[in-house]
């Protein structure tokens, strides 16, 4: 690894010299940014240490330079306090984090390092991840496309996207697509809201310092600053309590947070996106959510038909999942019987999507030849929306919460008691599904 270190204080380019050369890493030290920018030229680097203020050209200016010329380096910006406008300006225009001086250089070089993995492993899968995601949303029908002309249209802007749909619509992958078409240097972070417990939401969001609480041995960043430069992605926000809304809200008026445990802020530079299959506008007449912070997400609304309103992507969809099940699985399948394509078409996908990446990977597993044929495809295990009368006789009707303790015991053992999953599959969050579980007496 070798860092490019540019300060007009001696002191300081020499005392990170020393650190960084102790953790085995090379470094170098200009004392300017014309400097920085003929050796960026010249050698090849795995991050910069910036200082804001120098004479001449200041930090701010070589990292717009940076960015500008293509290199996409991780740049950490030094800057001293009462410059946090300043900070919040540079994360804007291509830092990835920032220090305030005097800093500690064992938390630089752990910062370094973590960024400088995170860039290695972006540009490994780049290429790969890029082509998967944007074509990853696929259809041929109109909603489909007209989804995919807005996806290209606020890509590249820093609006807030709100993203709804039935549980197993793609959400997150019109998230990833919308991160990966949007040129962002920064990672896509996602955070699924309601599988996190409550009392640990608010440390996974912001991070902590050492002591904060029992337990926090040491410092942590939050899902706010490691997605900063790129994306966060809050999945299932309908799940999030009313006493954090107020602080969500807050940093999307401010840009800042403050780790629990800290004093001072810290400037974020994170799009947000948030997801959703519950009806927020209800949620908010009803007390849920925050109207003040729904107004806020809701700058851009994206929504996703289910599956059963646009049967003309199923073929499309199919034969795509199908192609990645030939990389996962090595396999060699061409595509579908008539009659497995007529069966596909028909049926009514309340699971959407992951109902047809399950049952095609089900089918997959069975099948001999090089098609899938009717008989490998099971469909019996996705009527979630019209249980069985198990014990009951015929002509009686189940009740509500008959059907909906049929529906939770079938999603658990389908999925071998992983609640995560079989909430999933239900269209609810799995703290709901815990409730239920209990309020059912339910063992798996």
């Amino acid at each position: 690894m070798r860092v490019l270190i540019v300060d007009d204080e001696v002191n300081i380019r020499e005392l990170m010299k020393r650190f960084l050369g102790l953790e085995g890493i090379n470094a170098d030290a200009a004392e300017n940014g014309f400097s920085a920018q003929r050796m960026i030229q010249e050698q090849a680097y795995d991050a910069c240490l910036v200082d804001l203020k120098m004479p001449g050209m200041d930090g701010l200016e070589l990292i717009q330079w940076i960015r500008s010329e293509g290199f996409r380096m991780p740049v950490i910006m030094a800057s001293a306090h009462g410059e946090i406008t300043d900070a919040v300006k540079a994360l804007k225009d291509g830092a990835q984090d920032y220090v305030v001086k005097p800093f500690d250089p064992e938390e630089l070089i752990i910062r370094i390092k973590s960024l400088v993995e995170a860039q290695n492993l972006r540009n490994i899968k780049e290429n790969e991840n890029r082509q998967e995601s944007e074509r990853a949303f696929v259809g041929e029908s109109i909603q489909i496309r007209k989804i995919n002309e807005l996806i290209g249209r606020i890509a590249t802007t820093n609006s807030t996207v709100l993203i709804t749909g039935d549980s197993g619509t793609g959400k997150e992958v019109v998230a990833r697509n919308i991160h990966a078409r949007s040129g962002a240097m920064g990672p896509f972070v996602p955070i699924n809201i309601g599988g996190v417990p409550e009392n640990l939401l608010e440390s996974e969001l912001f991070g902590y310092e050492k002591g904060a609480f029992t337990g926090a041995v040491s410092r942590k960043q939050g899902m706010f600053e490691l997605a900063s430069g790129g994306t966060l992605f809050l999945d299932e926000v309908g799940e999030m309590p009313l006493a954090l809304q107020v602080k969500i809200l807050r940093v999307l008026q401010e840009r800042c947070i403050t780790r629990l445990g800290g004093t001072s802020t810290i400037p974020i530079n994170a799009r947000i996106i948030c997801a959703t299959n519950r009806n927020l506008e209800d949620d908010v007449r009803e007390g849920r959510f925050r109207e003040d912070l729904f107004y806020r997400l809701n700058v851009v609304r994206i929504q996703i038909p289910p599956l059963r309103e646009r049967k003309e992507d199923i073929p499309v969809l199919a034969h795509f999942i199908l192609q990645k099940l030939n990389v996962s699985m090595g396999r060699h399948f061409t595509g579908f019987t008539p009659k497995a394509m007529e069966m596909l078409k028909n049926h009514s996908f309340y699971g959407n999507v992951r109902e047809l990446e399950n049952i095609l990977e089900r089918a997959a597993i069975f099948a001999d030849g090089d098609l899938i044929t009717e008989n490998e495809l099971d469909l019996r295990g996705s009527s979630l929306r019209q249980p069985e009368k198990n014990n009951q006789s015929v002509g009686t009707p189940l009740t509500l919460a008959e059907a909906e303790k049929i529906a939770i015991e079938k999603a658990l053992r389908r999925w071998e008691g992983n609640r995560t999953r079989a909430s999933e599959e239900l269209g609810i969050s799995r703290r709901t599904l815990i409730t239920k579980i209990q309020e059912y007496n339910i063992e798996i």
